[in-house]
């Protein structure tokens, strides 16, 4: 899952985005209400953190012209405002949930689980063949043994576990786990590729990952 954090406190944005990336979520971080926009606008988010106090443009007003524009990405209002008619405010412009600084880390994903709960599946464990990924605890097992899977080869092994049989283009992961200001290069994606395949063959995986030449790579079921 891909969050964007627009927070002015570049500390504090900093450790949202690593209380989510501890989560094996990735991230972007914007300091600012108008790149908070943009980023909304053109990016393929999730979820979206929102401070309420930003520069150039506020967080309530970015919410506004996103939901006036057709966006329903879930959204989180973080603000240190904590009166009703600030709450208010932020609900009846659109907003799915509402947190006050400071706030605990458990608190901040528990409320992102529950935003994007209808965006994405809510089974803690995804099955593919003889696997099974548990979204919980980030392990890809069969039953031969298990894996705990770093970051972005979980995040990767759950797109292909959500899309069995769909090809996924190398692009869709960059863009999907690595971000638009990711400094890495596609190849990066053939890297994490060979790193799960490697794992589905000491696994003994009933599934392999399948390249389609000038399109990408999709999860299918051995023959046998």
């Amino acid at each position: 899952m891909r969050i964007l954090v627009a927070e002015d406190e570049k500390p504090l944005a900093r450790a949202i985005s690593k209380i989510f990336e501890k989560s094996n979520y990735s991230t972007d971080v914007v300091f600012n209400g108008e790149d908070a926009l943009d980023y909304i606008e053109t990016g393929n988010y999730d979820a979206a953190v929102l401070d309420v106090m930003m520069p150039k443009l506020d967080g309530i007003s970015v919410l506004k012209k996103v939901r006036q524009a057709g966006n329903n990405i879930p959204i989180l209002i973080l603000t240190a405002k904590s009166e009703t008619d600030d709450k208010v405010l932020g609900l009846d412009s659109g907003a799915n949930d509402y947190l006050t600084k400071p706030f605990d880390s458990k608190e901040l994903t528990a409320r992102i689980r529950a935003i994007t709960r209808t965006q994405v599946s809510s089974d803690t464990k995804l099955t593919a063949g003889n696997l099974t990924l548990d979204r919980a605890t980030f392990e890809l097992a069969s039953p031969e043994g298990s894996f705990k899977l770093a970051n972005k080869e979980f995040q990767m092994m759950e797109m292909f576990m959500m899309n069995r049989h769909v090809v996924i283009s190398t692009e869709k992961f960059m863009e999907k786990i690595w971000g638009y200001d990711s400094e890495s290069e596609i190849n990066v994606v053939w890297v994490y590729i060979s790193y799960l395949r490697k794992k589905l063959t000491a696994l003994k995986a009933n599934v392999f990952i399948k390249a389609s030449r000038n399109a990408g790579y999709s999860l299918e079921e051995t023959d046998d």
